[in-house]
């Protein structure tokens, strides 16, 4: 079972305010920024739990003091929110879960409708980042023809976004009645979410130049919804993995190759990792399939509105809701069945 240790993150903030008063700290700058990175982590978890201690003391004044029950609710449903939080960041424990994610949504097998579901799933998480505090980039985002995404890329920034958006990895289904059918019949489209850990420059993941093709050519988005038009879109292609990675939010084509290659490490990174998982599962007797097969979560808006995620079995009957990012339910259920070995 996976606790909360404020004396554990206590000691270690002293260890890095140790490291951070040293002389000569700043000569390595990426090392640095490393430590002062953990450190705020640290002290801002910290801060977390002093404040639920002192809502959890105030509620109980109330209390014995006989208070009106409704002041007492409001700072109990408080304490619930802190608490969860809390509960939430001591699930955080792999090696990049604290840092920044890099957000992929590929359509799949559907056509239109699925170019036009991979669009309502950026639109779901665009909306459940900013409810979650963190800021987003798109950094490319090829259209269908007709309607929707083809593909999109996002730089997710903020505490634990890659340890939380792991939820979101797998495939997607929709289920309803599609309005590019002239007939109103039911279809079911497919989207993947791929998502890796968001790498620093220095990284030490060494990519040879041989293993790679890069592609030029001219970007065509969505227009200022999505992402800026450029004349320097680069596309690069993995060949050992088969990864391909795009990038055209930059005007400069340096900089999207720049960008393009450190999210082909973060990919590379992200493999490894999903490597190291399926492992772990055929130790504890349980493998997954963590590929395009992997069927995540189903969207259905109609004969009845449900999502539902056939990992965890949560489930919320309000479709809608979560279309427009309430996607705290199921990544919460999500994170505790991984931390008890339920699910990968």
């Amino acid at each position: 079972m996976i606790t909360f240790d404020p004396d554990g993150l206590a000691l270690r903030r002293a260890e890095l305010e140790d490291a951070m008063s040293a002389p000569g700290f700043w000569d390595d700058q990426a090392g640095a920024a490393r430590i002062s990175t953990e450190h705020s982590r640290i002290t801002r978890k910290l801060e977390r739990h002093e404040r639920l201690r002192a809502e959890y003391d105030d509620a109980r004044e109330l209390f014995d003091l006989g208070e009106d029950e409704g002041e007492i609710g409001q700072l109990v449903a408080l304490l619930e929110g802190e608490l969860a939080r809390l509960q939430e960041d001591a699930l955080f424990t792999g090696e990049y879960d604290a840092g920044d994610a890099i957000l992929e949504v590929h359509a799949g097998t559907g056509g239109t409708d699925a170019q036009d579901w991979a669009d309502m799933l950026l639109r779901m998480y665009l909306r459940w980042t900013a409810d979650r505090g963190f800021e987003t980039e798109v950094l490319e985002a090829s259209p269908g023809e007709e309607a929707g995404l083809k593909s999109t890329t996002v730089a997710v920034r903020g505490e634990n976004a890659y340890g939380t958006l792991k939820a979101e990895r797998g495939v997607h289904r929709l289920v309803r009645l599609s309005p590019f059918d002239a007939a109103h019949r039911r279809h079911t489209a497919f989207a993947q979410v791929v998502v890796a850990p968001l790498l620093p420059d220095d990284a030490p993941i060494e990519v040879d130049e041989a293993d790679l093709r890069i592609d030029t050519y001219r970007s065509s988005g969505a227009g200022g919804q999505h992402v800026n038009k450029t004349d320097s879109a680069v596309r690069i292609t993995h060949l050992p993995t088969g990864i391909v990675v795009q990038c055209q939010n930059e005007r400069s084509q340096t900089s999207n190759k720049q960008t393009a290659l450190r999210i082909l490490k973060s990919r590379l990174a992200e493999l490894e990792e999903e490597k190291r998982e399926a492992e772990l599962a055929r130790e504890r007797g349980a493998a997954q399939d963590i590929g395009f097969g992997s069927q995540i979560r189903s969207y259905v808006l109609h004969p009845y509105q449900l999502v539902k995620d056939h990992r965890t079995d949560h489930e919320v009957g309000n479709a809608q809701s979560v279309l427009d990012g309430a996607l705290d339910g199921f990544v919460h259920s999500y994170l505790l069945a991984k931390a008890a070995g339920k699910v990968l």
